[in-house]
């Protein structure tokens, strides 16, 4: 851990509940804390990988363990955390969400109205965009309510609450600043609450990816702050892009202006020192682990729009931060040898490096299908690391630790994880979610039916 200033945790004994895990982003930036955490994830392939990583999952939907088995959650844990589903959020999704964040509001005072019973309100969320994901963002407040209710945790409250998600939906997360400050749960219980929108970039992720956080603490624990930016943000600079077509059908690009910033340089900003951003060179151009180091220069494109905005396609070099790692990091193609003035396709991201470029530790065992999409739906591990620290008032997380091998779990600890995850040591069971009950309607799909691919 690296810190100059004196910290003062506020619970002697953390332990996260994270809803919505994924395939570990969060949980792994509490084990570089040394926290412990039990991971809520219904995706079959996102516990594989759990399993394999040595990480404690519930193989479940997070509604289903509210409703049916809130009772059997280990009453220790003291920390909410987790970042709700956000394709009907993004601007990269359909973006119904969005056009129910008013309606979703409204469920929240409903939530917090005595007498009115979960059966209902579950009966009117079921309209609610027609989307089934877009309700999930409600369920982090629905836990932190049951806590209150549950004998099994003598109805203690979270001490503690770190949400995150896509920056349209931090107009919710004040929403839920205010009535966590103002009207408190119904027993009573208030938090004092921050939220902001952050740039992963500027703590050690080598990605630009912007994230509206939610940091909570239950009155008498201290008033919360957002962690400090370790790292100065990212400018785009002017990148003079010439595609020339070649005969082969490969685009020449090359860079205009200087040489991006080393990350040991430090700068003064606002009085204190931060180090430049990262860069994708800068985490993949040196061997770790099992990964031999990638060439460079190079330049990515994406299959992503630029900026948030869909439709344009970023281009970016090896000095530059990626653009945000989604879902569609396999499509984007890397071009090599700029130096020699010959472009050609080079090898596409593996996963691992995909993973590094999230800020998840080199040899991190990607499992299951859909890989992509795993890394691309995570938290970044280095950001969740900081946003916990800050929750806890402890120090900010080493972005090196990151950068150590992950060690998976063995056969025996994997089959275990997995029966008490699924039910069984090799294989999913009747207790397990089915996929199709939170995939949305065919009819909210884009069309993509003679949809071109534009030129970079």
């Amino acid at each position: 851990m690296t810190s100059t200033a004196s910290h003062k945790p506020i619970l002697d004994k953390p332990f996260v509940l994270d809803l919505f895990a994924g395939p570990g982003g969060l949980d792994v930036g509490g084990h570089a804390l040394g926290i412990p955490s039990l991971g809520i994830e219904w995706d079959k392939s996102a516990c594989l990988t759990r399993y394999a990583a040595g990480l404690d999952t519930l193989h479940a939907d997070v509604s289903a363990v509210r409703r049916d088995a809130f009772e059997s959650l280990p009453p220790e844990i003291n920390v909410l955390a987790g970042g709700p589903p956000c394709q009907t959020y993004s601007v990269a999704g359909n973006g119904v969400g969005r056009e129910a964040l008013e309606e979703v509001k409204k469920y929240i005072e409903r939530l917090l109205t005595k007498g009115e019973s979960d059966r209902k309100i579950d009966k009117d969320l079921k309209t609610l965009s027609g989307d089934p994901r877009t309700a999930m963002v409600l369920e982090p407040l629905r836990y932190a309510i049951q806590a209150t209710r549950s004998p099994n945790r003598e109805r203690r409250p979270y001490d503690v609450i770190v949400l995150e998600q896509v920056p349209a939906v931090e107009a919710l997360w004040h929403h839920y600043a205010k009535v966590l400050k103002e009207i408190g749960l119904p027993d009573g219980t208030k938090y004092e609450v921050v939220v902001k929108v952050l740039d992963t970039e500027t703590y050690g992720v080598p990605q630009t990816r912007s994230r509206a956080v939610l940091i909570a603490r239950r009155e008498g624990l201290g008033a919360p702050s957002l962690p400090k930016a370790t790292h100065l943000p990212y400018e785009a600079k002017e990148w003079n892009r010439r595609s020339d077509q070649a005969s082969d059908g490969v685009y020449q690009a090359t860079l205009d202006d200087g040489i991006a910033p080393e990350a040991e340089e430090r700068e003064e900003t606002g009085g204190e020192a931060r180090q430049h951003w990262r860069s994708m060179g800068d985490v993949l151009a040196k061997p770790v682990g099992t990964h031999l180091g990638r060439a460079t220069p190079f330049l990515v494109r994406s299959n992503y729009g630029s900026s948030g905005i869909p439709g344009r396609r970023g281009v970016r070099s090896d000095r530059q931060p990626a653009t945000t790692v989604t879902g569609r990091i396999s499509r984007f193609v890397v071009f090599q040898h700029l130096d020699e003035k010959i472009v050609y396709e080079g090898p596409r991201f593996s996963m691992n490096e995909a993973g590094m470029l999230q800020s998840f530790p080199p040899d991190y065992p990607w499992s299951g299908t859909a890989q992509a999409q795993q890394v691309g739906n995570a938290v970044p591990p280095l950001f969740g690391a900081h946003l916990l620290s800050a929750a806890l008032g402890l120090p900010a997380p080493d972005p090196e630790v990151m950068r150590e091998p992950w060690e998976p779990a063995t056969e025996e600890k994997r089959a275990k994880l997995r029966s008490h995850g699924c039910g069984a040591s090799d294989e999913c069971t009747a207790q397990c979610p089915r996929p199709e009950d939170h995939a949305p309607p065919s009819s909210s799909a884009r069309p993509r039916k003679n949809k071109k691919a534009s030129a970079p």
